[in-house]
């Protein structure tokens, strides 16, 4: 499920829809794509079919792209009247605006990357977060939080009811539960994601926030920039990097390491992304659903490296580091696609649909 921060961005239904015309061209994954909000597109987001859309995604901090949405009103306006899943990120743009210049006056324009947690920092995702929870409650929105990243943040969520019954959801993402600011020094703008890697007592928080239900489901915030955008100085690289083809492998590090159980990584995700955004016949090995399968190998190593990377961006977070497990091969709608290494392309996927 695809963010709509591309270029140009997915904010009236013409560009939306084109965006599922070329997935169906060429995507061997299923796939969706959520609608973009801005300041004044309210007309365009109650014109979606929501049936077949994930949901209205809200940049309530600036990221990667221009879309941010800071206008109280129109905030309103999207959370009391679209009727959707309303999924956001959550960071305070002036608090981060301030941060940055303040540090630049006392350090100068060539900050290292190790200041992103600092100018991005938990403050300025729980004024955020809390905020747009505020308003679900306030007009009684099904409101997911995107890409969780500080223990702060975890007061915000309950694991009391059953994730059906939630009216508002949390992820954490791969990065968030593997890295912390410690690895900034040696990782630098390949680590640099908005919200930002934070630190270790963050990253135990949200692993255990995850596992007790908290956080319901984990994502990727897959974000692929080329190497040359983020080769340059830190406060002009892009935020974001490639996850996809290690996210799996990644959680199974953490099940090899004991701090998981493979049902529960099942459990945040497939079923539980499946369950929370109501999608339809997915999500769970059941008769008459559609057959999307992994098989992994458990105990077969494997070296990241530029030779095996799948990303056309060609670089990875995880270079050097050799992962426990590998997958061997993935079925899309009963169709193996992906056989150790190699692409079967001649079956596309499918756009998902959803339950209203």
């Amino acid at each position: 499920m695809e963010q709509p921060n591309t270029q140009p961005p997915a904010i009236t239904v013409e560009e939306l829809e084109k965006k599922y015309s070329r997935a169906a061209q060429v995507s061997l994954a299923n796939y969706s794509f959520l609608m973009g909000t801005t300041n004044n597109n309210l007309d365009e987001l109650k014109k979606v079919d929501y049936s077949k859309v994930a949901g209205v995604k809200i940049f309530m901090g600036s990221s990667t792209g221009n879309m941010l949405v800071d206008n109280v009103h129109s905030l309103e306006h999207v959370f009391s009247e679209v009727d959707a899943l309303i999924v956001t990120h959550c960071e305070d743009d002036p608090m981060i605006k301030a941060k940055q210049q303040q540090l630049i006056q006392e350090y100068g324009e060539d900050l290292p990357a190790y200041f992103h947690p600092i100018i991005r920092n938990d403050e300025a995702c729980y004024k955020s977060s809390s905020f747009a929870v505020q308003l679900a409650k306030k007009h009684n929105t099904r409101l997911h939080v995107f890409h969780i990243s500080t223990a702060k943040e975890l007061s915000l969520f309950t694991n009391k009811i059953p994730l059906k019954e939630k009216r508002i959801t949390a992820e954490v993402c791969i990065h968030h539960l593997w890295f912390s600011d410690e690895d900034y020094k040696t990782k630098g703008n390949l680590i640099k994601w908005n919200p930002s890697v934070k630190t270790l007592y963050d990253r135990d928080k949200l692993f255990e926030a995850m596992l007790d239900g908290t956080l319901d489901v984990i994502a990727t915030d897959h974000a692929p920039h080329t190497w040359e955008e983020k080769s340059l100085p830190y406060l002009k690289a892009p935020s974001g990097g490639p996850l996809v083809q290690h996210s799996l492998v990644a959680m199974l590090d953490f099940y090899h390491q004991k701090k998981i159980s493979l049902e529960k990584i099942v459990e945040k995700m497939a079923h539980n992304v499946a369950d929370l955004f109501r999608v339809q016949n997915r999500g769970y090995l059941r008769e008459g659903y559609f057959a999307d399968l992994v098989l992994v190998d458990l105990n077969k190593a494997n070296t990241v490296q530029k030779s095996n990377l799948l990303y056309k961006c060609g670089w990875s977070p995880f270079e050097g580091h050799t992962f426990k497990s590998s997958v061997l091969k993935t079925f899309v709608n009963g169709h193996l696609v992906y056989d150790e290494g190699k692409f079967d392309e001649s079956n596309k996927g499918l756009r998902l649909n959803f339950s209203r």
